[in-house]
């Protein structure tokens, strides 16, 4: 058998020593973020938990706690806009469905960050799993036809890195209307 010479080895091990280096780096700008963007994340995390104990007019919570089974820590809020009657008959998408959307997001202070009605048709074709982690989980419990108000927290959305005018650590609020499954594939 033969020995590995130096030469060889070279381009793994540098390649290791750039992944632990990146790594390194991730970690300490998550720390410098964490630091950075404490009293907006505390703010966030609080409006969080002000959304879970807001009411409607008869002393009901405006929203449902929703964690999917596949992440026991993904809570995010959700309120049907929408009678849901109407859409139960109509089908859910899957994870790897590709789904026509409509929305519009904010942050917690209502300053608005993206919408799709700022499009020609105001249409959003993507699937399933190319969104945040909130936006996957509402949409596999909705149905075509609905209509939500959704609230995810920053862990299910952008989480310490942030995404252009959304701040690290912003907990985001979407009304998002599902129009249509696309591409639809059928459970094992």
């Amino acid at each position: 058998m033969k020995t590995p010479s130096i030469n060889s080895l070279r381009l793994p091990l540098a390649a290791l020593i750039l992944m632990i280096l990146a790594v390194a780096c991730n970690d300490d700008e998550i720390t410098n973020n964490y630091k950075k963007y404490a009293k907006w994340r505390e703010a966030n995390e609080a409006y969080f938990e002000e959304q879970k104990l807001l009411t409607d007019d008869q002393g009901d919570l405006y929203y449902s706690s929703l964690i999917p089974a596949w992440n026991s820590g993904g809570e995010i809020l959700i309120r049907y806009l929408n009678d849901r009657s109407l859409t139960q008959e109509n089908l859910s998408p899957l994870a790897t469905s590709v789904v026509q959307v409509k929305y519009k997001g904010w942050l917690m202070d209502n300053t608005p960050f993206d919408s799709s009605y700022t499009a020609t048709d105001s249409i959003f074709t993507t699937k399933v799993t190319s969104v945040i982690e909130g936006w996957q989980t509402a949409l596999q419990y909705m149905r075509v036809g609905d209509s939500v108000r959704v609230v995810i927290p920053a862990a299910q959305a952008y989480a310490s890195a942030g995404s252009g005018a959304v701040l690290p650590f912003s907990v985001l609020t979407f009304d998002i209307k599902l129009k249509d499954i696309v591409y639809y594939e059928i459970k094992p």
